[in-house]
């Protein structure tokens, strides 16, 4: 076969091109003439499987030094509200449960846990009255403000450090149960994503992110147990203890009534 000229192969080339142009403003859509790669530009994981891609946004939150966590977890019929910063040292935010409303700080092993007056007199109240509650709010409002050291032996102390744990809040909440699918595309604020459900979104949905490093930035979890934003992966903040004035060490117990 005879060769075309260079000029006859131009003008032929411009020529398709300016039909699939056509073709695809009035809506033909014609897939044959579209040369646009959804995963160009992205790290990759686009075209990975399911599991894949969860075993690299895994990664990628584990290797991470601090992280942003912020929206709703529901956890034994208990729902709270986070919005807390972690990383290896320790971290800090404020959880809500019940109306209530404390913020958590833990450097190290030390655990600190600061309210208002209205949150202990909930803690402590068990509905008498005269006196005993009078004694109750007395106490109470001493603690307005202040950061409580939590003790170590306190049962409260595991159940509240576990929200100021980094590794602990990502191993128990970005693993999606069930069988793993790939979903759409799609934007997580400017951050072009792809979603993996599990069982078909009832056992949770993640949206990893196609930007830079693979991080899990949206999460729904399964059974309707709570939906969270993971932002501010690697930027740092500061973790400062507590003034002696604005603390109160109570030694081996939280205070009860």
């Amino acid at each position: 076969m005879t060769a075309l000229p260079l000029a006859s192969r131009t003008r032929r080339a411009a020529l398709v091109s300016a039909m699939c142009a056509g073709l695809v403003a009035g809506g033909a859509g014609l897939t044959g003439c579209s040369s646009e790669d959804p995963d160009a530009g992205t790290n990759g994981v686009g075209k990975l499987p399911a599991a894949k891609i969860q075993t690299k946004s895994s990664a990628a939150a584990e290797g991470a030094s601090a992280v942003r966590l912020s929206g709703t977890v529901v956890s034994k019929s208990h729902t709270y509200t986070l919005d807390m910063r972690v990383k290896g040292e320790g971290g800090t935010g404020s959880v809500t449960s019940k109306g209530q409303t404390f913020q958590l700080l833990r450097i190290g092993e030390q655990l600190y846990l600061k309210a208002d007056s209205a949150f202990w007199t909930h803690e402590n109240g068990k509905g008498g009255g005269g006196k005993s509650k009078r004694a109750d709010e007395t106490a109470a409002a001493k603690l307005d403000g202040k950061y409580v050291k939590v003790p170590q032996g306190d049962p409260a102390y595991q159940q509240l450090s576990g929200f100021t744990d980094k590794d602990v809040l990502l191993d128990g909440m970005l693993t999606l149960h069930g069988e793993l699918a790939k979903g759409d595309r799609g934007k997580t604020g400017s951050t072009r994503t792809i979603k993996i459900t599990g069982d078909e979104g009832a056992g949770g949905t993640l949206d990893v992110s196609l930007d830079g490093k693979p991080y899990p930035l949206r999460l729904e979890r399964g059974g309707h147990a709570g939906t969270l934003k993971l932002t501010d992966w690697n930027k740092d903040f500061a973790l400062e203890e507590p003034g002696k004035d604005e603390m109160v060490d109570y030694g081996k117990q939280l205070p009860t009534s």
